[in-house]
């Protein structure tokens, strides 16, 4: 029977790849309704993320939203339909012009932003008809809602990767706090027992490498098999 593997034993979600929560300082988000004028109160590192956050006080309550570049603590940002194209401000898409660099961009409308959240990362405003078609950081162009918010802006953090880690202590925190191991063993490598892949006198798989499309949650990994091709009739 051999092992478990470790995508397999990653699901169970024991303490060994569970994040820790308890270091996280927060989620940011869109609470709904929010609209008016805030003051940015704080500029702060979130473990768990490669973006800064900022602590921004509204009227109705403070609110954590992640940081674009450029933010400072005492800053001004307006939120809601009507606030100018501004760093910070946070607006629906249908009202953000061509050309806009956004960023923490809702899925739909009201659950708090979804897409673009990494250091670095922002989205482009393409054009706004029925929906609104933004070009991703991957360069594909997705389509959103008119109704869905975003913050103008690009994400801080962009230099992160231009600091070394210099040694592997530093690897090992940095990718807890993400719930990653930070090295990854090749399957290839590793003994028959600990894996499908494993074993033999010289690398090689020595099987099919690719896994069933229906095969259960845990071994749908790696290579999956692609779909049957319909007949033609």
């Amino acid at each position: 029977m051999g092992k478990r593997i470790i995508p397999q034993r990653r699901g169970k979600g024991s303490s060994t790849y569970r994040s820790p929560s308890h270091r996280h300082k927060g989620k940011p988000t869109y609470p709904r309704g929010l609209k008016g004028e805030g003051k940015v109160i704080d500029l702060f590192h979130a473990p768990g993320r490669s973006s800064p956050m900022a602590k921004v006080k509204y009227e109705s309550g403070q609110v954590l939203i992640i940081a674009p570049e450029g933010l400072r603590v005492g800053q001004t940002v307006n939120a809601g339909s009507g606030s100018e194209i501004e760093l910070g401000n946070i607006l629906p898409l249908g009202e953000i012009p061509e050309g806009t660099m956004v960023h923490n961009i809702e899925s739909i409308p009201g659950d708090g932003g979804k897409f673009i959240k990494t250091a670095g990362t922002s989205g482009m405003v393409i054009s706004r008809g029925k929906d609104v078609m933004i070009q991703m950081p991957s360069g594909v162009f997705k389509p959103f809602n008119l109704r869905c918010r975003a913050t103008v802006g690009i994400v801080a953090g962009s230099g992160r990767n231009e600091k070394p880690f210099a040694k592997a202590g530093k690897t090992h925190h940095c990718y807890r706090s993400l719930a990653k191991r930070n090295f990854k063993v090749k399957g290839l490598a590793m003994n028959p027992v600990n894996h499908p892949h494993g074993g033999g006198n010289h690398p090689h798989v020595g099987t099919q490498s690719s896994v069933s499309r229906h095969a259960p949650p845990g071994r749908k990994v790696g290579n999956i098999a692609p779909k049957k091709k319909s007949r033609r009739k």
